[in-house]
């Protein structure tokens, strides 16, 4: 997830291809290993048994992105003789379920995406993930990672995985929408809900949601936790603090008035927000910088058809602007069916040429601090968000443990179809963080 998770887009369905589709949440744990197993039984990477691989398969949960992996795919072959098919899943429980069900049958991926935080400590722990701790440090020696973003990918002092990409979280907003009623990217949290006023008053909807919005139901929450006091956010993700707290419910009142205000579309539009940019129905969407894709799929570009601003603080006195960011990760499994192969390719997928082709055949940006963006825009962004004025913050998806953010997102989710009901839903998240704290003998 990508997460950057890209948005669900219908995949031709074939069995090796996409599993059967389950519910939107992510509720993995209702769901049958025993059903996924038989609907990718004969789907694992296969290969020659005698030798070694000379093409991958990698497993994800970004289905639209398959043409970027294909191209990745013929530039690895040419490049070091290592070819990639990516198989592409849409839906993320089903995708989740594979995966973990991977970790004890035969059914194993020669690569495949994940999350950091609390999902990658929870597969880390069944060691079974390979560990590229020897990997990341010729990374950051030869300049192609840096040791800030390591820690990240580090499970008890060690490393796992490599960035499979880098985003930053912000604004997306349309400039002909905009320019319609005289507005401007705002620098504080007055202007952008004066922004909202305008819209609202106007007959447009001033925010779509980041879909599926059962998905990513988290979004607003952490920006405006983060945004509001900081500390706070991070000691969430820690078990230091609760989800109870006055100020994390004052948060939540907040964002229920701006929902009981109009400003938010129907939560349970599924359709990709750059259909809606396309047709100009969208005004603003919050998501990371991976929306690019999306929307250069769709023939719209970036400083023409739309901008990008980074989200104020609501709590103006903050020293720095709180900026959501997210790194997912590209894994392989001690037990790959060629995890020397497997190795290959991620010391390959991390090199200047291989992120030069990545980020920008998506207008998106690298993880590798060699490769600039090629387009103006996109590299603004990047060198704004170095800015030492701002200060990084942990999409929560990452930031949580993982039984807390199982509870967050059907809680939320809840929320935004029913906001007067924010009280229980933090009860109800913090029950879930009080329980895990309890066996990890910390927190607060």
């Amino acid at each position: 997830m990508e997460r950057s998770l890209a948005p669900p887009t219908p995949l031709h369905h074939h069995p090796c291809k996409e599993a059967p589709m389950l519910s939107t949440r992510l509720r993995v744990t209702a769901l049958s290993t025993g059903a996924v197993l038989v609907a990718l039984t004969g789907c694992s990477s296969g290969g020659d048994s005698a030798g070694g691989k000379s093409e991958l398969k990698l497993y994800n949960d970004k289905g639209a992105w398959s043409e970027y992996f294909d191209q990745m795919g013929a530039l690895s072959k040419q490049s070091i003789g290592l070819g990639m098919k990516p198989v592409g899943y849409t839906d993320e429980p089903t995708y989740t379920a594979f995966i973990k069900a991977s970790l004890r049958t035969k059914v194993k991926p020669d690569l495949f995406t994940w999350t950091t935080g609390g999902r990658l400590n929870e597969i880390v722990g069944q060691k079974q993930v390979a560990e590229t701790t020897a990997l990341w440090k010729q990374a950051i020696g030869s300049g192609d990672l840096t040791a800030d973003l390591a820690k990240y990918y580090t499970v008890d002092g060690k490393q796992y995985c490599v960035p499979l990409n880098t985003a930053y979280w912000g604004m997306f907003y349309n400039k002909k929408v905009f320019a319609q009623h005289n507005l401007k990217p705002p620098t504080t949290w007055d202007e952008l809900t004066k922004i909202a006023e305008t819209l609202k008053g106007a007959g447009q909807v001033p925010f779509h949601h980041t879909t599926p919005s059962s998905l990513f139901s988290f979004v607003w929450f952490g920006q405006m936790v983060a945004g509001t006091d900081p500390d706070l956010y991070e000691q969430l993700g820690t078990g230091k603090a609760s989800f109870t707290d006055p100020r994390v419910v004052k948060v939540m009142e907040r964002w229920k008035s701006m929902i009981d205000a109009g400003w938010f579309a129907n939560p349970g539009d599924k359709a990709d927000p750059a259909d809606h940019f396309k047709s100009g129905k969208a005004a603003m969407v919050m998501s990371g910088t991976w929306f690019n894709t999306s929307m250069t799929q769709r023939g719209l570009k970036q400083g023409d058809d739309y901008g990008f601003f980074f989200v104020p603080n609501v709590e103006p006195a903050l020293p720095k602007t709180s900026l959501i960011f997210e790194s997912g990760p590209l894994c392989s499994l001690t037990k790959a069916p060629d995890p020397k192969a497997s190795e290959r390719y991620l010391k390959w997928w991390i090199s200047p040429e291989a992120q030069e082709k990545w980020s920008n055949s998506r207008g998106d940006v690298s993880g590798n601090p060699k490769v600039k963006a090629a387009d103006p825009e996109l590299s603004a962004i990047t060198k704004q968000a170095a800015d030492s004025k701002n200060r990084l913050a942990l999409r929560f998806f990452e930031l949580v443990p993982a039984p807390v953010l199982t509870a967050a997102l059907d809680g939320l989710s809840g929320f935004l179809a029913k906001p007067d009901t924010y009280q229980k839903v933090l009860a109800d998240i913090q029950k879930a963080n009080e329980e895990y704290w309890k066996t990890q003998g910390a927190g607060g």
